[in-house]
């Protein structure tokens, strides 16, 4: 039976690019029979890498049947997941995120998770001396997603071994990293086709904070103004998406990767109060801008406070 291989819901590019790399090492080098599949449409910079290298898009799944064997990349949270994930048989998880818990598994497996800033990273790093088979694609699609996590090395969640690896990759394949990171980040910032809901959902996560659900949606950009022009409509579909998806609130992180600040939107005197304790400022209007924010995960989750 084919094994899947996937990560989260609301795909970007390391869960795009990390579910096509696993595949092609475990069918190429371990002799497996698997395929990448994803759990939604890919974001414009996973759609700009594939399409860059020539790669097919992965089979898009809405869930999983009952011991279908599957492995999880960039994400162990079973929020992130297929509804039916506990009664697929997960064989592996490979991931760069705190560990959550929830999943279960039908028997022992191998699990693997590193402080790394990006499951291609972890991926280079388990195949060891098998890396060199890699052929010119795969590593550009490690080195994409390398890129994209660290915002070009810019997010605190770098590490000297993310660097290290990318600039391995990049001198392998003459490629010049800021060149190639500008081109990811002008195709992250072309979100002029998707709707305000779909930029609220776009690279989000949901969280439970003292019993309340926030959806923590991160749009990275090198054009912050285009977004900041949606202001007014993004503001008024907040409610839309709250209602719809049965959370509390929607929190809203502008990344501007150049200037490595946040601009948070405020629609209302919840949102306002949360900003203000977790991020020890005073908001006056309906934006916040949070200069040295840009990572989600290491900066702004770990601070929320209600």
């Amino acid at each position: 039976m084919t094994i899947q291989i996937f990560g989260h819901k609301s795909p970007d590019t390391d869960t795009t690019g990390s579910a096509i790399l696993w595949s092609w090492y475990l069918n190429s080098i371990k002799g497996k029979n698997t395929k990448p599949v994803l759990l939604g449409e890919p974001n414009t910079e996973a759609n700009f890498m594939l399409s860059h290298w020539n790669l097919k898009k992965p089979e898009i799944i809405s869930d999983v049947a009952d011991n279908a064997p599957v492995i999880i990349v960039d994400t162990n949270n079973p929020k992130e997941l297929p509804d039916n994930i506990n009664n697929a048989n997960i064989q592996a998880i490979i991931d760069h995120h705190k560990l959550v818990g929830g999943l279960m598994t039908k028997e022992p497996i191998s699990i693997t998770i590193r402080p790394l800033a990006c499951t291609a990273t972890i991926l280079i790093d388990l195949m060891g001396t098998d890396a060199v088979h890699m052929p010119d694609w795969a590593k550009a699609t490690a080195l994409t997603c390398i890129l994209s996590d660290t915002l070009e090395f810019r997010s605190p969640t770098t590490t000297n071994y993310d660097k290290e690896v990318a600039e391995r990759l990049a001198n392998t394949l003459g490629m010049n990293i800021p060149d190639y990171a500008s081109e990811l980040f002008v195709a992250k910032s072309d979100v002029s086709a998707f709707s305000d809901e779909e930029l609220l959902r776009m690279d989000s996560k949901i969280f439970e904070f003292n019993g309340r659900k926030f959806r923590v949606s991160v749009l990275e950009t090198t054009s912050p103004h285009v977004i900041l022009d949606r202001k007014r409509t993004l503001i008024e579909a907040m409610e839309t998406v709250s209602n719809e998806d049965r959370i509390d609130q929607v929190l809203f992180f502008i990344v501007d990767i150049l200037n490595q600040q946040a601009i948070l939107l405020i629609p209302n005197s919840i949102i306002k109060s949360v900003a203000e304790k977790s991020f020890n400022v005073t908001i006056k209007t309906d934006s916040i801008v949070l200069p040295g924010i840009v990572s989600r995960k290491k900066q702004i989750i770990p601070n929320l406070t209600i």
